[in-house]
């Protein structure tokens, strides 16, 4: 399974985006500030980390971003991790003057 395979819902009401992996819920909540979408926790169940769907789904969520022409603050942990370990292709996702 890769990125493009994955269906993401934004849940709005609940301000987290969504996926169904496996039959179990993975959800990555934000706040939004204006153009700028903070990426705050990410929830995956740990038997789907554990076969690696951790960087799969957040790279899904973060091209549902990137669609939308708006800026990411990955304040989590999780996603902080997985752009610094992909810079070249998301840094132009971050606010101007922002360095992960």
């Amino acid at each position: 399974m890769n990125a493009e395979e994955i269906i993401i819902t934004d849940n709005e009401f609940l301000r987290q985006f969504e996926t169904t992996i496996k039959e179990q819920l993975a959800t990555i909540e934000y706040s939004q500030q204006e153009r700028k979408i903070f990426l705050t926790k990410v929830f995956m169940p740990e038997s789907l980390k554990e076969e690696g769907y951790m960087d799969i789904f957040i790279e899904a969520v973060l091209e549902e971003i990137k669609d939308r022409n708006t800026r990411v603050m990955p304040t989590s942990p999780d996603v902080a991790k997985f752009m610094r370990k992909n810079r070249r292709k998301y840094k132009d996702l971050l606010p101007v003057g922002i360095n992960i």
